[in-house]
């Protein structure tokens, strides 16, 4: 051992005073780094980070390995596994102390008499424990020389989340399929871009990193099998297996899993046009041909790539929950997988994460968990939104199921199409979400969606030269997130400070300036979760909360397709805006978070939001085009939180009038409409000059407020013109109510009819819309009564029996563009087909059908209300492909003919007083 020290004490001599230094050029403080032999890629980038901290306060640093015999010269900084024999050493010559229960990423720094050991549990732990020393020599300028401190990360994987998506559509694509190539995605070639995001991940202790796309393999690898399957030239895919292999070497140095999501079952367009079928295909069921390719291209990947792990989406292109999900899972994909690493000669498994998404997740693991063992379940924790840090419900208790199957469950904060495309970093809200995904998801993973603008990244939407990135505007999105995954459970007092700190250093401000920029964080952040939990129509990106919404989504939300668990789960328990009205009429005691209280609380948190940013604005003396911009995105909370506010106090009294029959209720709200147009028109004044869009998702998947399709509809201004429309609607309606012929203000309504279709599926016959009529072949169920519009039509008479085995087919052709009306029972039972759904099925438009045009629009014998959705196809030959359930098939009608939407009010045993059409 005496030889270690001479030895090194001869190496610092020989390195310090080398002939080939002058005196001046000897640097004053000299430090060796002794790292282990073969130490790995990720210990190496470790030490190359604190050597930079290192030099940046004026250390000189050499490296050397534990084969080569160092000496007595401090400081002496060790790099090592806690399972490596240098830890050993360290602990016996050193007397340092080792003793660690860090567990998977962990590590121990320990500082002693001018030694300091950084001691991982693994390699990540090393880079981990490195990087913690660096962040304390840059904050404090100096090295510590006593230091005795453990860390190890709670969530077992931290990931964020890039998609190879886009906001519109690819020409003659469907809904996920974008090739990798440099036409759609020319910053996927950007190296430097990528070390950009990695080396930000890694300072947040991000370890994993999710590629969304459709079908990502024929970008990738190439199949013996189908060499035809590929979609894009040879030079593109030698550019893709370059920067592929690129990217995930450099995140691997980080610490950081590369995992390629996928949906199913989406074939490549090649492959699906030589084979004579779609793509993708909802109804669909499991063929062995496209089985095969998917496996073999599954194996391909593995083999190629196989640091690189999996996401699996059964959902949303497979028919919902079935045993098909269980099937393809266990018999195409996992064997996939094992075939990858069988032809690698490799039996360490990478990881396949299962996305609870539109399927039965835990039936699917149940099936797997015996097959293969490194798997994890993904759900999504708010929806398509940021809603609520006390989650329950059916929500809460499916998170808690797949938790409980003994593999870590991945909460994933996803699309947030309630904070688009506005700046969002309230720490305190983020900090109870992840301690809420711990305490009552029992979740134990993170996978964090950007904050805004996902199908337009890399970008924001603001509108700038050069365009801002997501990854330095919302820098504050991605380290809160990433520092409660860590650790959810910090000091909230400490945290403050914590926050402050980093605010002051960023805008240059003082301490003081700096708390009140959090604090109007802190605020702003309250508005957009109470607003869509308390007023929303869903959780998914078919609503883009910020664009405002219509009086009739705010008095009839269930015309617009409701998505319950808005309601049952993502937030505190609390009411609607109609269970509101209706138990103030009655005199019921309320229950939980109501209506007016998030009118106050919004409004109050607004206005506090500006006022804490203004108190800053003075003292800001760095990054201030960007302070301005965050101003800016306060004084839009505030608007958008009056002008739901106002919206909100008119609709209650509407509905107060559908109880009182009161003209002066309706009276009431007109002022209150006003002014929710006047804050609307601010948002428009604010955000014309200074964003894009909205919603960077812009097609026809986009319902609430109105439809996106072809990319319009998404700005403030577009808008506008439509609720200008519906205040004139509503004062006309109005004095058509104070009038003495106030019977006729209804509407006359459109009465369809029949358009010219040849039918090659022949039904069991036919009905006319009337009382009395028989809807089925094998059930007595006839008609009681029906909506106006519907009276001249002719259905096609079907078996129950066969729909709920079957489904529905229907082929027929047309000389000229038609809808098809069909009929869904108000029912969750499943012998009923369910309406399209977007949250689930992306595919749920891709004929027009997703919102109910009539609604209530019959009531049958023995069975549940009626709403009718429209299916519409262009002239030729045409199939109209139902899934499994009961369900109406009306008729045809010409697609020119008019079809307003409207909520026909029909029920059992009466109408139902609805009142859309005093703002239509």
């Amino acid at each position: 051992m005496k030889t270690l020290f001479l030895y090194t004490t001869s190496f610092l001599l020989g390195f310090c005073f080398s002939p080939s230094l002058s005196a001046q050029e000897v640097p004053k403080k000299r430090i060796t780094v002794l790292l282990p032999v073969n130490a790995s890629k990720r210990i190496l980038f470790g030490a190359e980070k604190l050597t930079t901290a290192l030099k940046a306060i004026g250390y000189s640093v050499a490296q050397t390995t534990e084969v080569k015999k160092t000496g007595n010269a401090k400081p002496l900084l060790i790099l090592s596994r806690r399972s490596d024999a240098l830890a050993g050493k360290a602990a016996s010559v050193f007397k340092i102390d080792t003793a660690s229960k860090a567990g998977k990423e962990g590590f121990l720094l320990s500082a002693k008499n001018g030694v300091i050991l950084i001691s991982g549990t693994d390699n990540s732990g090393v880079l981990y424990g490195c990087l913690e020393l660096a962040d304390r020599i840059k904050t404090g300028g100096n090295l510590p020389s006593q230091l005795l401190f453990t860390d190890a990360p709670e969530m077992v994987l931290r990931g964020e989340c890039i998609g190879l998506q886009k906001s519109t559509y690819l020409p003659g694509r469907n809904v996920y399929e974008y090739p990798y190539t440099p036409e759609t995605f020319p910053w996927f070639y950007d190296k430097q871009l990528w070390l950009r995001v990695l080396d930000s991940m890694v300072e947040n202790r991000m370890n994993s990193l999710y590629l969304w796309n459709g079908h990502p393999f024929a970008s990738l690898v190439k199949l013996k099998d189908y060499p035809y399957a590929v979609e894009v030239d040879d030079a593109t895919f030698k550019k893709n297996e370059e920067i592929f292999s690129f990217l995930t070497k450099e995140a691997d140095k980080r610490g950081i899993w590369v995992i390629q999501m996928f949906y199913n079952i989406i074939v490549s367009k090649p492959f699906a046009e030589h084979n004579g079928l779609k793509t993708q295909d909802r109804n669909r069921h499991i063929i062995p041909i496209i089985a095969d390719y998917t496996r073999k291209s599954i194996a391909a990947f593995v083999e190629k790539y196989p640091n690189v792990g999996l996401m699996c989406a059964l959902g949303e292109a497979m028919e919902g929950v079935g045993q098909d999900d269980i099937d393809w899972f266990t018999k195409t994909i996992i064997p996939g997988v094992k075939d990858g690493l069988k032809a690698l000669g490799k039996t360490e498994e990478p990881p396949i994460v299962l996305r609870a998404h539109d399927c039965d997740a835990p039936s699917v693991m149940h099936a797997a968990l015996p097959l293969y063992k490194n798997l994890y379940t993904e759900a999504k924790y708010n929806g398509e939104a940021l809603t609520t840090y006390t989650p329950h419900g059916p929500w809460a208790e499916l998170h808690r199921q797949l938790a409980s199957l003994g593999s870590v469950q991945i909460e994933n904060v996803h699309i947030l199409a309630n904070l688009e495309p506005f700046r969002y970093g309230s720490p305190d809200f983020i900090q109870k979400c992840v301690e809420a995904m711990h305490n009552v998801h029992h979740g134990n993973g993170l996978h964090l969606y950007p904050q805004a603008s996902y199908w337009d990244w890399p970008y924001t939407a603001d509108k700038t030269s050069p365009r801002l990135l997501q990854i330095d505007r919302d820098w504050i999105w991605y380290k809160a997130w990433s520092r409660y995954a860590w650790k959810a459970g910090r000091n909230v007092e400490n945290e403050k400070v914590y926050w402050t700190n980093l605010l002051s250093k960023r805008f240059g401000t003082s301490s003081n300036a700096a708390k009140n920029i959090l604090e109007a964080y802190e605020q702003q952040g309250q508005i957009a979760p109470k607003l869509l939990r308390r007023f929303g129509i869903t959780d998914g990106n078919r609503q883009t909360l910020t664009l405002g919404m219509f009086m009739t989504q705010l008095i009839n939300p269930y015309r617009y397709g409701l998505f319950t668990l808005l309601y049952n789960s993502e937030g505190p328990e609390g009411e609607m805006l109609t269970e509101y009205a209706e138990k103030e009429w009655r005199g019921e005691k309320h229950v939980g978070e109501t209506p007016v209280q998030v009118i106050n609380d919004v409004k109050e948190h607004g206005r506090k939001a500006v006022e804490a940013i203004e108190k800053a604005a003075a003292s800001v003396k760095k990054n201030g085009e960007e302070f301005n911009r965050l101003r800016n995105d306060m004084l839009i909370y505030d608007a958008l939180a009056n002008n739901y506010a106002e919206k909100a106090e008119a609709a209650l009294r509407v509905l107060r009038y559908k109880y009182s029959a009161d003209i002066k209720d309706l009276e009431k709200a007109q002022p209150h409409l006003e002014k929710s147009l006047l804050y609307f028109q601010k948002l428009v004044d604010l955000t014309k000059n200074t964003y894009l869009y909205a919603n960077s998702m812009q097609t026809g998947q986009r319902k609430i407020p109105i439809g996106g399709n072809d990319g319009k509809n998404k700005t403030w201004e577009e808008l506008l013109p439509f609720y200008q429309q519906e205040l004139r609607n509503f004062k006309r309606n109005l004095d058509s109510l104070k009038s003495p012929n106030n019977a006729a203000v209804a509407k006359q309504k459109t009465v369809l009819k029949n358009a010219d279709v040849t039918l090659q599926t022949k039904p069991e016959g036919f009905y006319s819309i009337a009382t009395g009529k028989e809807l089925f072949s094998d059930t007595a169920t006839y008609i009681k009564d029906f909506a106006e519009e519907l009276s001249s039509l002719n259905g096609l008479k079907l078996s129950t029996a066969k729909q709920i085995t079957n489904g529905t087919t229907i082929r027929f052709s047309n000389k000229a563009p038609v809808k098809v009306l069909v009929g869904y029972f108000d029912s969750k039972d499943t012998r009923y087909l369910q309406p399209p759904q977007l949250e689930t099925d992306a595919s749920a438009n891709d004929f027009g059908q997703a919102e109910a045009k009539l609604s209530n629009a019959l009531v049958v014998s023995g069975m549940p209300p009626v709403n009718v959705h429209t299916f519409t196809f262009k002239a030729g030959n045409n199939t109209l492909n139902l899934p499994k359930g009961i369900c109406l098939v009306l008729g045809f009608v010409a697609d020119a003919q008019p079809f307003p939407a409207r909520d026909a009010g029909l029920a059992p045993g009466g109408v139902k007083k609805e009142l859309d059409w005093l703002f239509e």
